[in-house]
């Protein structure tokens, strides 16, 4: 279930409530000379639509509401249960969040309620419930957006007691969760459910989150404080499906998050929606990567931009400008990659606070002349302009690459062998090798069906549970390729050690075994001459089991061993990086697989140039080309092709421009 739109919706998050009448006039305004059809309101209005406990106001969301109706604007209508209001703290005190530390909080800032207190199950639901009673059949509403970027961990005596609960339902027996958890170790077997403490700095864990004594009690404490905010999720749904059984809903994700697996998530939502905030120094396929997990969530369907800043963050210690022309490219990247709509947080800038100095695409002065308020109006046209062309459109990948959180817990809270090594730090130059070949890729959980798919990437695949293993197998089988890194197959479900040689199940289809890693400080390269590459952090010593070596180590005692290999597997081939190559030595191994199956895309060799493809529901493929770069690139045409953003007309063999941070989208003829 999807929002039904003619075009893409574009808008943000828009908060009318701190403002007065004169200046809702005005922007409005504004928004129409922007093009902007879509608002999200109503994100943080707990405290306003519920001044007490016994009391409710809709009087300010009934007037933003019936106001967006007569402006011809769409709205994605927020329950407003992310942030407590003042009274409600004070009232029920344990709705304050415990930390890490034992500390219970007393109220302030935001995501600040226990996902176990009653009081906050209770009255979040009732005002979900009585928003969704009142405004089910307004003709503004477009999407329900259900709380606010979940994240958080309460450690409290209320949480203590949900997760025996849900080690119960996991477990079933105490035998069961001491086995898991090796609870023979440091003489902790469990003889009573009530024995068991969340794991925190006043229990398992020392110098922070990620060190602990007993990786399964922490694995499982992430996994139940993902189900205990879920349940919040689904709590708030449900009582909306009963007043509302057709208008889709959703939460905003936050891409590459981890303290939440939001394939967990996945099958509860309507439509995905995520908040796009790029740390500052990365390169453009980081962002790629989290909107292509974004759609990997539902299968492949398109999702929602649901958030990104017109211009500058505030929330960090240093807050660029986006330069002219990168928002431009940016949505385009996203609507490249699957969003079905393109919305900024936020449209107009809050006078106090924390985000006072955050962008927005009106500033405090409320001028429509500025350089900011330009480009989200040229960009509103060029929207527009594109239509519905995109609209439902699926990316036709025939490569995956496996995004486990799982894996990323496990791997980062292990002792041993490096603290040095985290999860997305391996994943990413896969994915960015992959993405720089032009090959599309679909990110995808474990689970997912990967008969689609000629290659598979599953760098740091740490844990392998289920029948994954197999199903890997199977796509050698039939001739596709598999490409695993060092610190695969290592762990159970509970985090256990196989008691199998290592990389676990993931060795027959490897052909190699390990028995002994090597781990360096992170200044120390260990050369991989064959590749011109170098390795870091990591070097596991690998006997070859029936693969062959495709590049070795270069030093040390394991100098000529295998750095990377490949076996021959049925019809297929499965590739082992022993080691955490640089990113030119990750390009080289992905591109000689991406070529066995002739994924290789036309402009691969333009570096900076960017390529994604769509295919709308009538069958019309939809390819994009994006400039990262400051210069404009010289290309030849590969198809016959109309710009749907210029309408000019390109065929086979022509010359083809794109300027600086330029944008194309090409429909093939």
């Amino acid at each position: 279930m999807s929002p039904s739109s003619s075009k893409i919706p574009y808008g943000g998050d828009y908060n009318p409530e701190q403002w007065p009448q004169e200046v809702w006039d005005e922007d409005h305004r504004l928004f129409t000379r922007a093009g902007i059809d879509t608002l999200t309101v109503g994100v943080f209005s707990w405290a306003l639509t519920q001044p007490a406990e016994d009391t409710y106001d809709f009087t300010v969301l009934d007037r933003v509401l019936d106001r967006a109706a007569a402006e011809d604007r769409q709205v994605c209508l927020a329950t407003g249960t992310a942030a407590l209001p003042p009274w409600l703290a004070k009232r029920y005190p344990e709705v304050n969040r415990t930390d890490f530390e034992g500390r219970r909080h007393r109220y302030g800032q935001r995501h600040n309620f226990c996902p176990s207190s009653p009081a906050y199950r209770r009255l979040a639901t009732e005002m979900a419930s009585r928003l969704a009673e009142r405004y089910a059949d307004h003709p503004a509403l477009l999407a329900w957006h259900i709380n606010n970027e979940y994240g958080g961990t309460c450690y409290c005596d209320l949480c203590a007691a949900a997760f025996r609960d849900w080690l119960r339902d996991r477990y079933g027996t105490l035998d069961a969760l001491n086995d898991a958890w090796w609870t023979t170790f440091w003489s902790h077997r469990y003889t009573s459910l009530e024995e068991i403490e969340p794991p925190s700095a006043l229990t398992e864990h020392w110098r922070g989150p990620d060190h602990t004594a007993f990786q399964g009690i922490t694995l499982d404490y992430f996994r139940f404080t993902t189900d205990a905010l879920l349940g919040c999720f689904l709590a708030e749904k449900e009582v909306i499906r009963a007043r509302d059984p057709v208008t889709p809903a959703t939460t905003n994700f936050m891409g590459m998050f981890r303290p939440l697996d939001y394939h967990r998530w996945a099958s509860h939502l309507d439509f995905a929606s995520w908040d796009s905030y790029p740390p500052l120094d990365a390169p453009p396929p980081w962002a790629a990567l989290a909107h292509d997990l974004m759609r990997g969530l539902k299968d492949g369907a398109p999702f929602w931009l649901m958030e990104q800043t017109p211009s500058t963050t505030a929330s960090r210690d240093v807050n660029p400008l986006r330069r002219p022309g990168e928002l431009r490219l940016a949505t385009f990247q996203a609507i490249a990659h699957g969003a079905d709509a393109a919305l900024y947080f936020q449209l107009r800038a809050s006078r106090g606070a924390c985000e006072k100095y955050h962008g927005a695409v009106i500033g405090h002065a409320g001028r429509d002349d500025t350089r900011v308020y330009r480009e989200v109006a040229a960009l509103g046209a060029e929207v527009e302009q594109l239509g519905d062309a995109s609209l439902g459109a699926r990316t036709p990948a025939r490569t995956a690459l496996l995004f486990d959180w799982d894996s990323w817990w496990a791997l980062e809270i292990s002792d041993g062998p490096s603290r040095l090594v985290k999860y997305l730090d391996v994943v990413h130059p896969y994915y960015r090798a992959a993405r720089e070949a032009g090959a599309d890729v679909d990110v995808v959980a474990h689970t997912a069906d990967l008969t689609p798919y000629d290659v598979v990437l599953a760098p740091a695949l740490h844990m392998v549970r289920g029948d994954l293993a197999t199903r890997l197998e199977a796509v050698a089988e039939r001739g596709g390729t598999v490409l695993a890194t060092f610190l695969s197959g290592r762990v159970d479900e509970h985090d256990r050690a196989f008691l199998a040689d290592v990389p676990g199940l993931l060795a027959p289809l490897m052909g190699i075994r390990i028995d002994e890693w090597d781990s360096r400080q992170a200044e120390f390269a260990q050369p991989v001459p064959e590749i011109g590459s170098s390795g870091r952090l990591v070097f596991e010593i690998v006997q070859l089991r029936g693969a062959e070596t495709i590049a070795t180590y270069g030093t040390d005692f394991y100098a000529g061993t295998a750095a990377v290999t490949r076996n021959r597997y049925g019809q297929g081939e499965g590739w082992y990086v022993a080691t955490a190559l640089d990113q030119p030595g990750v390009d080289q191994v992905v591109r000689r697989v991406l070529a066995r199956h002739g994924l290789i895309g036309p402009y691969a060799d333009h570096e900076g140039l960017e390529t994604a493809t769509r295919v709308a529901p009538d069958g019309t493929r939809l390819r994009f080309l994006l400039n990262h770069t400051a210069e404009p690139v010289e290309l030849t045409a590969h198809d016959t092709a109309t710009d749907l953003l210029t309408g000019k007309r390109t065929e086979a063999g022509d010359p083809l421009t794109l300027d600086p941070r330029g944008v194309a989208v090409l429909r093939l003829q």
